[in-house]
């Protein structure tokens, strides 16, 4: 088949290349110009050649076999084989040339180029999204009109996107999400969409996002040839750092501001910083590139392993800390408490350390103060008991080894609560502190002095014997007779003395002081003022004073102690005027024990306060009886000085009285000197408060008190009873006849009745009758007998008469001892 030159000439002029195709065959008729550059084939070489040497693969050559393809007209790309085997893409159209033609025309367009270039526009575009993907931060791209061009998956975590904004894209929903998330920033939130300049430079932010979260964003114009096209923000997450910088600037306030002293120093320990509580405590001091544990000192002197002993508590990631001395720079020293901590990076390695000091002055002079107060004596500065104890304990351990013996002196001033009763508790404290300064001074360096309380000592004599021990008793006991001079005032304190060896007498401490305190009270039973050894059979008397005490404390309550009744009779009437009420004291295994013996003991024990307020109730309820009988007769208690010291003493004496119903003026209160001399401006007004009550006071044993008479005159004294030592030795002995006369030449100038106790003969009665005295007490008359056979008698009458006329109670059967009653 032949072309018109024209035809010709137009598939010449085509840019296309062109195969005309049989239809039927597939086989190239004709080629125009351009297929030859583009396929390889001249005219000649391609001119019968099925279509099929252009197919690369089976899928292309089964597109040719199935017309059905394309018949209808086809348009795609596709790589073709050249004829030189190369491949090539194209763009290939098929076509009939019209609908009654039998040809088909195949026009190819090179597209290798374009391919290539659409290749790698489509490889940076998945590596620009791989890189948008990949991002730490959150991507978002807007266009000029703030609308959403991309974001990466970090953006949509980091606002929690929900899924249904990812799945359909809502611009305004999404911004509207940032919004509703946003708390607050540095600067005014905008959002893309309000912006008034998407072209502005670099902005920045800090976004606050509820439930604590921050973000920083940083937004950037999107340029293209210089002209911003949108703009680029990326979001970062900075809540740790955001954490970290407030945790640093509020570690760089503490610092500065701590009042403790705080230094850093590198990883060999160097100090590097130091801040201005720790400048202080250093006053001055450079320490800026000194090791750190050259600062420090302990009690035994520089610590020079320092270090070693705070890596070691690093290692097992632990801090070190210790009472330590801290060098200044005056050239002292003060106790601080060291906190050394460790810093270390991600890998554990030491970067720094940090130590903390804590200024413990004033703990270490409290400390100082407690232990003062705890080892000594507050008063006079003695070790005390404690004390005592740890330093004999070592003296035991030790003794262990030496076989060394010692020595414990116990020892305790005579009728020191007199002084403190007569010139007051702060005068006795300056008598202990004096009393202290002598016995030190006596003692050598290795003994120690202890104060055990109140004016008791207890002396560690060290590798001591019994001979030693003696001589230090004696002299102990000669100083203690030197007199004390204190205010002026001249005076002496004797003491008592006890000791006890290691190991004979005790194998610890508190038995040695049990042992010595023994030996002293037997001291105290014979006399005082002297010194004895430990013997073992002391304690059996102590046993039985024990006993003694026991039984006592359970006398009243078993009903084993009563009120007697002793008359106190007018002489020359014979009239009983009054009755002495005295305690008797008969237990079912001991039997009858004398008020000797039981009284000095309730004193001591402090227990006299119980029996005097017992006695005063049952004497008053007996006068009470006998006031009702028709027979009244004035009841007469005694009271011992620590009841009538009493706070309440005077309002249970008022209870009491109202209580039982007597009359106060049948009441007398027998009162020693000594008690009236005893703070003597509290005990007047006392005497004052009981007279204005009616109640009578009788001043009892006088004449054996060291006092002066002044207080008759200025107190309401109403009877003066005559201590029976005075009336024993009547008629025949002229001192004694001598002080009765005067007492009672005294008493009737004062206005006083006189009562002479201990009248045992008529003789004795008949010579105070002569020395014009009225009244007398004492077995001549009777004995104190029950409160039963008192008041038979008094109901009875007299039934006995004396010498002289005068009329008396009978006489009993003699059993009881003139002893003296509740004093």
């Amino acid at each position: 088949m032949h072309f018109a030159p024209l035809l010709t000439a137009l598939l010449d002029g085509l840019q296309e290349a062109v195969w005309l195709l049989d239809a039927t065959t597939l086989r190239v008729v004709h080629t125009n110009a351009a297929s030859v550059l583009l396929t390889g084939y001249t005219p000649q070489q391609a001119k019968g050649q099925h279509v099929e040497v252009l197919c690369t693969s089976l899928v292309q050559k089964a597109f040719w076999q199935d017309s059905s393809n394309w018949a209808g007209g086809a348009k795609f790309l596709s790589e073709v084989s050249r004829a030189d085997g190369s491949l090539i893409a194209v763009e290939m159209e098929v076509r009939y040339v019209d609908q009654a033609s039998d040809w088909l025309m195949l026009t190819m367009v090179d597209r290798s180029e374009q391919l290539q270039h659409e290749g790698k526009l489509d490889m940076l575009l998945s590596e620009l999204r791989a890189t948008l993907e990949s991002a730490a931060d959150g991507m978002l791209v807007c266009d000029l009109r703030g609308g959403i061009r991309a974001f990466n998956r970090r953006f949509a975590d980091l606002w929690q996107l929900p899924e249904s904004l990812l799945v359909q894209r809502d611009d305004r929903a999404i911004f509207e999400h940032m919004r509703a998330q946003t708390h607050s920033s540095e600067s005014q939130f905008t959002l893309l969409q309000e912006a008034a300049d998407l072209s502005a430079p670099e902005t920045s932010e800090v976004l606050m996002l509820y439930g604590g979260r921050v973000l920083e964003r940083r937004s950037v114009p999107q340029l293209s040839r210089g002209v911003a096209i949108g703009r680029i923000c990326s979001y970062r997450d900075i809540t740790v750092e955001s954490r970290s910088a407030a945790e640093l600037r509020l570690a760089a306030r503490v610092f500065e501001s701590s009042m403790d002293g705080i230094f850093i120093a590198d990883d060999r320990g160097v100090i590097v910083q130091v801040n201005p509580a720790g400048g202080d405590l250093l006053r001055g001091k450079p320490v800026l590139g000194l090791a750190a544990w050259n600062l420090f000192e302990s009690d035994s002197g520089p610590v020079a392993d320092l270090l070693e002993l705070a890596s070691a508590r690093w290692d097992v990631g632990s801090f070190w800390e210790g009472n330590l001395w801290l060098e200044q720079g005056d050239g002292q020293r003060c106790a601080v408490w060291l906190s050394w901590v460790a810093l270390r990076d991600g890998y554990g390695r030491l970067v720094q350390s940090i130590g903390f000091m804590r200024d413990m002055t004033i703990q270490h002079s409290a400390q100082k103060q407690i232990e003062q107060l705890a080892y000594n004596d507050a008063l006079t500065g003695l070790p005390n008991r404690l004390s005592l104890n740890r330093h004999v304990q070592t003296a035991i351990t030790a003794a262990r080894f030496t076989q060394q013996p010692f020595s414990i002196l116990f020892l305790d001033l005579d009728r020191f609560k007199i002084i403190n009763d007569s010139l007051g508790h702060d005068f006795g404290d300056r008598v202990l502190k004096q009393v202290a300064q002598k016995l030190s001074g006596l003692l050598r360096t290795t003994d120690m002095l202890c104060r055990q309380g109140g004016d008791e000592f207890v002396l560690y004599l060290h590798d001591c014997t019994g001979d030693g021990a003696a001589a230090v008793a004696d002299r102990i006991l000669e100083e203690m007779r030197q007199p004390f001079m204190l205010d002026g005032l001249g005076f002496t304190v004797q003491c008592s003395i006890g000791a006890a060896q290691f190991p004979a007498d005790g194998l610890t401490l508190d038995e040695l002081i049990r042992q010595a305190d023994i030996a002293m009270y037997r001291v105290k039973e014979r006399g005082r003022g002297n010194f004895s050894f430990y013997q073992p059979q002391m304690s059996a008397g102590l046993l039985s004073r024990m006993k003694l005490e026991h039984a006592m404390r359970q006398a009243l309550d078993k009903g084993h102690m009563a009120v007697h009744f002793q008359p106190q009779v007018h002489i020359s009437s014979g009239r009983i005027v009054a009755a002495e009420a005295l305690l008797r004291w008969t237990d079912p295994e001991l039997g009858v024990i004398s008020p000797a013996v039981f009284i000095p003991l309730a004193e001591e024990s402090g227990y006299v306060v119980a029996l005097d307020a017992w006695v005063l109730e049952q004497s008053v309820k007996e006068a009470a009886h006998w006031l009702a009988m028709g027979s009244p007769v004035k009841v007469s208690v005694n009271v011992s000085a620590l009841e009538f010291r009493q706070p309440d003493f005077v309002d249970r004496l008022i209870s009491v009285l109202a209580s039982s119903g007597l009359p106060a003026q049948w009441l007398e209160m027998e009162l020693t000197e000594t008690i009236l001399l005893q703070d003597a401006h509290e005990m007047a007004l006392r005497v004052h408060q009981i007279a204005q009550l009616g109640v009578g006071l009788v001043i009892d044993d006088f004449g054996t008190g060291y006092s002066s008479l002044a207080y008759l005159k200025k107190l309401p004294i109403s009877k003066i009873k005559i201590d029976q030592s005075f009336v024993r030795g009547l008629p025949h002995d002229a001192g004694d006849k001598a002080i009765v006369g005067a007492i009672i030449s005294m008493g009737r100038a004062l206005g006083v009745e006189l009562v002479a106790e201990g009248v045992e003969t008529q003789a004795q009665c008949d010579a105070i009758a002569q020395l014009q005295g009225d009244y007398f007490q004492g077995y001549l008359c009777s004995p104190a007998v029950p409160a039963e056979q008192f008041r038979l008698r008094l109901s009875q009458g007299f039934a006995k008469e004396s010498a002289n006329g005068a009329s008396f109670l009978p006489d009993n059967d003699g059993s009881y001892l003139q002893t003296p009653g509740l004093q």
